[in-house]
């Protein structure tokens, strides 16, 4: 049997050498397209004036899937990227909730301040910052921290600063040009926002709803499966951002039953996993298996023979699609 291609994935290890059966499972992208729709993500760009849940809905109606789930709601003045978990990927739309966010912002203080000033307080807004929620929020409104990973003063013309932010899930920016705003001592307030990037992805491969209805469209009216395919991508792609463990065939269904990982099960790990992290686990074939908690670093897992070295989270893969391979959950998998 052909070795798995997955191990092309930049920076992941090798730690044994295994074969992947054939016979059971399948490559992400040679799914079905039914089974490709139920396991699919749409990267969506969300128009100005629906909010994230009708635009959720709305993709759900047109794909005519049971469920479908977002991201990350958006303000409905809002636009950009919105990426959205289909039918079965469901089960991992939180891991994109909790994924950093970069917007574009256009912030209008209440009177002119010297560009120099505008800059250094707004460099002051890098690192942990406090936050509460605004009034109007889908959230109970408690002080909490958020980390502002880089803010880049992009351009000032008069009262409007145009800046890019790239923060953690779940930072308000419209509170963020309001707290700038009054270090500044003028006031200011959020004028314009698009969200550029959610997790892995970004604006440069969002789709449009249009785009959306025509493919499948397309595919139901004439057979062609191919702009369906481009528009919904194997939710993989949405996991990418995640460190990744591949494990042997044989441990697949013990995961899937919802054993713990012992190292013997695992084929290679990213070098970035670290020790009490959340990371996916896949098959050689690059399909989800599982979102798990890692009980030991990559370096680890690499030079151990024995061991938990993950446990199961979500379980993700449906049951029995790869044969048994283990004697008991206690145990772990092998």
């Amino acid at each position: 049997m052909p070795k798995s291609l997955f191990f092309e994935r930049r920076g992941h290890l090798l730690k044994a050498n295994a074969t992947t059966d054939l016979r059971y499972g399948c490559d992400p992208y040679q799914r079905p397209i039914r089974q490709h729709l139920m396991y699919g993500v749409v990267n969506l760009n969300k128009p100005a004036g629906p909010t994230s849940h009708e635009v959720t809905a709305w993709v759900r109606d047109i794909l005519e899937l049971p469920r479908a789930g977002h991201s990350g709601s958006l303000d409905p003045k809002v636009t950009g990227v919105l990426p959205i978990m289909l039918g079965k990927a469901t089960k991992a739309v939180s891991v994109l909730r909790l994924s950093a966010k970069e917007y574009v912002c256009m912030m209008r203080l209440h009177k002119e301040v010297p560009h120099s000033r505008i800059k250094a307080v707004c460099e002051e807004f890098v690192g942990p910052i406090y936050q509460t929620p605004p009034i109007v929020s889908a959230v109970k409104r408690s002080l909490r921290i958020r980390n502002i990973y880089s803010l880049e003063v992009l351009d000032i013309e008069g009262p409007l600063v145009l800046m890019k932010v790239r923060c953690e899930a779940g930072t308000y920016i419209r509170k963020l040009c309001h707290d700038i705003g009054l270090v500044l001592g003028c006031g200011g307030h959020m004028q314009q926002l698009i969200r550029t990037s959610t997790g892995p992805f970004d604006e440069s491969t969002a789709v449009t709803l249009h785009d959306l209805k025509d493919a499948y469209v397309l595919w139901k009216e004439e057979g062609c499966e191919d702009e369906l395919r481009k528009v919904v991508k194997p939710m993989e792609e949405g996991l990418t951002h995640l460190p990744a463990i591949t494990i042997r065939d044989s441990a697949i269904n013990a995961i899937c039953h919802g054993a713990a990982l012992a190292v013997v099960g695992v084929v290679g790990v990213d070098e970035s996993l670290e020790k009490d992290s959340l990371a996916c686990i896949f098959s050689q074939k690059g399909e989800v298996v599982a979102l798990c908690r890692s009980q030991m670093s990559a370096e680890e897992i690499l030079i151990s023979e024995h061991g938990i070295c993950a446990i199961t989270e979500r379980v993700i893969m449906d049951a029995d699609i790869y044969p048994s391979g283990w004697k008991s959950k206690s145990q772990g998998c092998d």
